[in-house]
């Protein structure tokens, strides 16, 4: 993939070796076909020293690392998978109660022959955009639209797709003043027993109420660079350190990756990123994200509801891991 002007603005340190090996292989092309000189020995010896680059550092990368990639400035976001996925998408508005939040969007669409109602967090990319979805943290409004929507995918017989990528829902007085806890309990509970298959995929960051609120569902998935956490580990580090500089520790600590997350079985399934992370090749990753909605959407379509409810209910039971107290301290209580 050829480097360009954004991706050396808002590469990280880590990335930045690459890059540059990226570039001198683009100067080289260009003054070969300018000049008319063969350089593809120098090209080729250049690309496989990038390819082993790649291979190592992207194999190794910490848990940081990870939630610098989930946030990465390049990554594509829910509303880009929806576009370039998605056919006749009609985005559907509002709360009912008090009004509309641009965080979370919900619509109607196809993905291949397939209707599906989609709920997808929206964080925005250039300013004016971030600041109208409040930078993809979710008002009690937000909530309130998504939950309305989903009892309209279950009105009409249709699967509901969730597409999640915020650092945690809205946390300012006018959020809580208008009830955005009570919004992500009634999501959480009208989820647990909405009689439509759900599959939910991580695509960046997932924290805290911010995601659970429209997070739960028959399948769970995460891309591979995603993170899934009740807080940002710079919020985590800032609680227990009073430094938000000790991040990185904070996020070793937390187990909060796509490769933890399946080992502890909270989710399902990682979709693969390419090497390098979904911004190096968003179609490459838009076609991983197809290829595992369409086949979890195929499987749950042939599991009979009362089955599908059934089985959604005993995945949140067995959730974690506890000991119960043995019989004596049992009495002693």
């Amino acid at each position: 993939m050829a480097v360009n002007a954004n991706q050396e603005r808002f590469a990280y340190d880590f990335e930045r070796p690459i890059l540059d090996i990226e570039k001198h292989i683009r100067e080289l092309s260009e003054r070969a076909a300018s000049e008319h000189e063969d350089l593809s020995a120098k090209i080729e010896k250049l690309e496989r020293k990038r390819d082993r680059l790649l291979e190592k550092t992207f194999k190794n990368l910490t848990a940081y690392q990870q939630v610098k990639l989930a946030r990465h400035p390049l990554r594509p976001h829910p509303m880009d998978y929806i576009g370039m996925l998605v056919s006749d998408f009609i985005e559907l508005h509002g709360d009912r109660r008090f009004g509309d939040d641009d965080a979370i969007v919900a619509g109607l669409g196809r993905l291949d022959d397939r209707r599906a109602m989609f709920i997808a967090l929206r964080k925005g990319k250039e300013t004016k955009e971030k600041i109208a979805a409040n930078f993809g943290m979710p008002r009690a409004e937000g909530y309130r639209k998504a939950l309305h929507k989903m009892k309209l995918a279950e009105k009409f017989g249709l699967p509901l797709i969730c597409l999640i990528d915020t650092a945690g829902a809205a946390c300012a007085a006018a959020a809580e003043e208008r009830g955005v806890a009570m919004a992500i309990a009634e999501n959480i509970l009208t989820m647990a027993g909405l009689a439509v298959p759900i599959v939910v995929l991580v695509t960046g960051e997932a924290c805290s109420g911010g995601a659970l609120g429209v997070g739960v569902g028959d399948r769970f998935a995460m891309l591979e660079n995603a993170y899934y956490s009740v807080i940002t580990p710079e919020g985590l580090a800032a609680i227990l350190w009073k430094d938000s500089d000790k991040a990185p520790e904070a996020a070793e600590a937390m187990k909060l990756t796509a490769a933890h997350m399946l080992e502890a079985g909270i989710i399902d399934t990682i979709v693969r990123e390419p090497l390098g992370g979904a911004h190096r090749d968003p179609l490459v990753t838009s076609r991983n994200v197809e290829q595992y909605l369409t086949k979890a959407l195929g499987e749950l379509e042939q599991t009979p509801i009362e089955q599908l409810l059934e089985e959604r209910y005993r995945r949140y039971r067995n959730i974690g891991v506890y000991r119960t107290a043995p019989p004596a301290m049992e009495q002693a209580g």
